[in-house]
C-alpha cells in the first residue's frame, strides 16, 4: 500500500493544548511532528504490499480488551482510542479495534498507565516515534485509504497490546436520514427489513451487537401506513428503552424483562429514529421507514 503524499499526522505532549499539524502537502513534509517530551521519527515511506500473514481475526483473537466487537464509526466523527487502558488486569487499547470511513481523524490519548507506550503500525504506514509514558500525551493520524491497519505498542507487544483499524465506506440503504443514524450500530449492515405485506412487525430490544446485546434487530424496518410495530426484550436482562429522536414516541420506563413491552401503530408515511437512550451512545439506535 503506497504512502499517500497528502496524508497528515500529528503529535500532542500533555505539556501543550493545541496540536501542531504537518506544514505542506507533498511527500517529504509526511512526517510526525516532536512535541514535548515525546520526539517522534519519520514514518517509513512505502508501507508493505505483501499480504499479512493471519487473518484480522486471528490477528485480533489474544489482543488484550477484544470481546469480538469492531466499534463502527461513521463519516465525520472523531473516534478516541486510550493508550494504555487495564482491562481484566492487562494493559490495552480500548477499543482494540474500530471501523471508520477513508478521511476520519483517529486519536489515541495516553492513560499514564503501563509506563512506556507508543503507536507503530506493522506496515510502517503511522508511527508515533519515541515511546512516552506521560498522561495526556496523544496522536492524531488522518487515515485516508481503505484497508486493515494493525497496530501495536512496542514494549508490550507481546503481552497482547495491539489493535486494528479497518477503513471502509460505510453501509448504506440509499436513505442519508437513516445511515447517518444507525451508520455506528454494528449489526447495520445496510439492508431493510421489508415489512410492508404484513400488519403487525416485530423488533428485538437487546439482540447481539454493539460490544454485547446492545442492539435493535432488524436495525432498519420498513412497513406500510397503519402498521403496528412492536418491540420484544430479549432475555438477556439489560434494562433498554425505545425512545424516538423526531417524534413524541416512546416507552414509559426501561425494562429488563423478556417479552413485548412497547408498541406503536404509525398512520402517518415518514423516517422514524429511535434509541436506547442509556445505550444509544453504543450503538443500540434504529429507524422505522413509513411508507
Amino acid at each position: 500500500m503506497n504512502r499517500s503524499p497528502t496524508r497528515r499526522q500529528y503529535l500532542q505532549s500533555a505539556a501543550l493544548a493545541s496540536i501542531v499539524a504537518v506544514a505542506g502537502c507533498s511527500t517529504s513534509s509526511n512526517r510526525n511532528q516532536s512535541i514535548g517530551n515525546a520526539i517522534s521519527k519519520p514514518a517509513t515511506t512505502e508501507a508493505s504490499e505483501s499480504a499479512p500473514a493471519e487473518s484480522l481475526k486471528e490477528w485480533l483473537s489474544n489482543a488484550n480488551g477484544y470481546d469480538g466487537d469492531i466499534r463502527r464509526y461513521g463519516p465525520g466523527s472523531r473516534p478516541t482510542i486510550a493508550v494504555g487502558k487495564l482491562v481484566d488486569g492487562k494493559l490495552a487499547f480500548s477499543p482494540p479495534a474500530i471501523e471508520i470511513a477513508p478521511m476520519t481523524i483517529v486519536t489515541w490519548d495516553w492513560t499514564g498507565h503501563g509506563e512506556q507506550h507508543n503507536v507503530v503500525s506493522l506496515d510502517g504506514t503511522f508511527d508515533s516515534g519515541r515511546t512516552n509514558a506521560q498522561r495526556g500525551t496523544s496522536y492524531h493520524y488522518i487515515f485516508e485509504e481503505p484497508g486493515e491497519y494493525r497496530f501495536v505498542s512496542e514494549p508490550h507487544r507481546d503481552d497482547g497490546m495491539k489493535g486494528a483499524i479497518i477503513v471502509k465506506e460505510p453501509p448504506s440503504t440509499g436513505n442519508e436520514t437513516v445511515d447517518k443514524w444507525v451508520v455506528d450500530s454494528s449489526n447495520f449492515d445496510g439492508n431493510i427489513a421489508d415489512r410492508t405485506e404484513t400488519n403487525t412487525a416485530t423488533v428485538t430490544v437487546g439482540a447481539e451487537g454493539n460490544g454485547g446485546h446492545f442492539a435493535f434487530d432488524p436495525p432498519v424496518l420498513k412497513i406500510a401506513a397503519g402498521t403496528t410495530v412492536e418491540w420484544k426484550w430479549s432475555d438477556e436482562g439489560t434494562p433498554h428503552n425505545v425512545v424516538f429522536k423526531n417524534a413524541d414516541i416512546k416507552s414509559e420506563k426501561l425494562v429488563d424483562k423478556p417479552g413485548v413491552h412497547f408498541e406503536n401503530t404509525f398512520d402517518e408515511p415518514g423516517t422514524y429514529l429511535y434509541a436506547c437512550e442509556p445505550h444509544g451512545p453504543l450503538g443500540m439506535k434504529g429507524a422505522v421507514i413509513v411508507e
